[in-house]
């Protein structure tokens, strides 16, 4: 008989219908500052004019999480999607706004209470390659936060990390492996572990499947689908590939240079997209038709997160910018129940 303690491995009890989001972001910003050196100072005593390079990463976004939710993040390249899921987790300091879990704000909590609710957020990386250490074996890259935590004895380690290895889909034999023994699903596998071992409730996973072979992909999704229909898990899967949002997620969140410009539910936000840089994501999606089709990019770049443009960021590369859009950002509006757009299109619409 294990001697491992049930609360270890209990299962995530279900959310009632209703409840409070289990994770929300309000108002949440992130600014990264790159200070002037001592030399810089210097030069500008003789009129160089140099200044401290301010990075608006992520700018004011509103995000509610329900349990047992599964929130796809949707955005190109610097856009700030993986800045954001480390201000959700607290891997990051907030610039401004407040994070809360279950409706209590995490910056009131007392020490020992915040440590406790911070386990319970966790987050799987992008590189399975860099993201384990390789100078340790599985058994102590999976066992160790546990028993730092608590969670388990030393004794009871082994049993524990067999335990999970059997979860992901991996043999407990070869816990005493280090990291470059293993192939990339494999990897991918163990830190998916890793973060199961200390029984969180909502996990933040950070492109996880992008660095892997198609195929592979495909069984480490079916993985992540599975532990979120038996622990009751809730995600925010943050992820480039429209094509692996629309198969996991019940909700998707559009970012763009810092902002959230339209969220909804994946079946009606995939059908009917309503900010034109969602429209412009979606039309690229691929397809298999008998035509061959045009490939038209987005108009231009997207711009540099130090110079942001004013007013609405996209309206350098819309089609439809209008003169305001230029001046004053849109403010993100309920277009339909449970769809939220950010863009004045929908004003004149109502017209």
């Amino acid at each position: 008989m294990s001697d491992i303690p049930s609360e270890a491995l209990s299962e995530s009890p279900l959310a009632p219908a209703g409840a409070l989001p289990l994770v929300e972001l309000r108002g949440v910003s992130k600014r990264f500052v790159k200070a002037l050196d001592s030399s810089m100072r210097i030069a500008n005593l003789f009129g160089a004019g140099m200044r401290e390079e301010i990075v608006r990463a992520v700018d004011h976004v509103d995000l509610a999480i329900r349990a047992r939710e599964v929130v796809g993040l949707v955005g190109e390249s610097g856009c700030g999607k993986s800045t954001l899921g480390r201000l959700a987790v607290g891997l990051l300091p907030l610039s401004a706004g407040e994070r809360l879990w279950q409706g209590k704000p995490l910056g009131s909590l007392a020490p020992a209470a915040a440590r406790e609710q911070q386990l319970k957020m966790q987050m799987i990386f992008q590189d399975p390659y860099a993201a384990l250490n390789p100078r340790m074996r599985v058994v102590d890259i999976v066992g160790e936060a546990p028993v730092v935590h608590g969670l388990i004895t030393t004794r009871q380690q082994v049993e524990y990390v067999g335990l999970q290895l059997n979860r992901v889909g991996l043999d407990p034999t070869l816990m005493r492996r280090f990291p470059h023994q293993f192939s990339g699903g494999q990897r991918a596998r163990i830190g998916i572990a890793r973060s199961l071992a200390v029984k969180p409730e909502f996990l933040v996973c950070d492109e996880s499947v992008a660095a892997l072979d198609v195929s592979i992909q495909a069984q480490v999704l079916n993985l992540f689908m599975d532990l979120q229909s038996a622990l009751s898990l809730t995600y925010l899967f943050i992820s480039h590939d429209l094509g692996v949002v629309q198969h996991i997620s019940d909700r998707v969140v559009i970012m763009y240079l810092g902002r959230v410009v339209e969220s909804g539910p994946t079946a009606e936000l995939f059908a009917a997209p309503n900010h034109p840089y969602t429209q412009a994501l979606l039309a690229e999606i691929g397809r298999v038709e008998p035509r061959k089709r045009v490939f038209v990019p987005i108009k231009g770049e997207i711009p540099s997160p130090l110079a942001p443009p004013s007013g609405c960021h996209f309206h350098p590369r819309c089609p439809y910018a209008m003169a305001k859009c230029k001046d004053v950002a849109p403010p993100l509006d309920e277009i339909a129940p449970g769809r939220w757009s950010a863009c004045y299109l929908n004003d004149v619409a109502l017209q």
